[in-house]
């Protein structure tokens, strides 16, 4: 039996709602920069966003579409989906500009990393130029 295009709008909403519960949690995670909660909870939300895309290509070819423009009802359902779409849109960017600090300090923190070991590396040769030797005090013969 296919779903009533109410149901389907029901359903949509549900997982809208469960989307932006979702991008909540996978911004706590950003914050508290747990790699492994925030690859699980990407990978969670690609599935939602499949389903919202097939979810509205449902209510898109339902015959009773035409309700969705007609009837008060439906009106209000589909602007309080547009709203969840938006707010969770908003919520996605905040992320996804959060991720990209976070991979910037990242790098920045390896960088140097890399040239404070680079330092400890470093020694002058007899004409005081300036060497990385990786083999500092390891080829003395005593």
């Amino acid at each position: 039996m296919a779903q009533s295009i109410e149901q389907l709008l029901e359903l949509q909403l549900a997982t809208l709602e469960s989307l932006s519960r979702l991008l909540e949690q996978e911004k706590a995670a950003i914050v508290e920069r747990k790699a492994a909660d925030i690859a699980k909870l990407a990978n969670d939300k690609l599935a939602l966003l499949n389903k919202v895309q097939q979810q509205d290509h449902q209510i898109s070819s339902h015959a009773q579409r035409q309700l969705l423009v007609d009837n008060p009802e439906y009106v209000q359902k589909v602007e309080s989906i547009k709203a969840i779409v938006s707010r969770c849109k908003e919520i996605n960017e905040v992320n996804g500009e959060a991720l990209q600090r976070a991979q910037l300090s990242f790098h920045k923190l390896n960088n140097l990393f890399q040239q404070s070991r680079g330092k400890q590396q470093m020694t002058y040769n007899s004409e005081g130029v300036a060497q990385n030797i990786r083999s500092l005090g390891t080829n003395i013969k005593a």
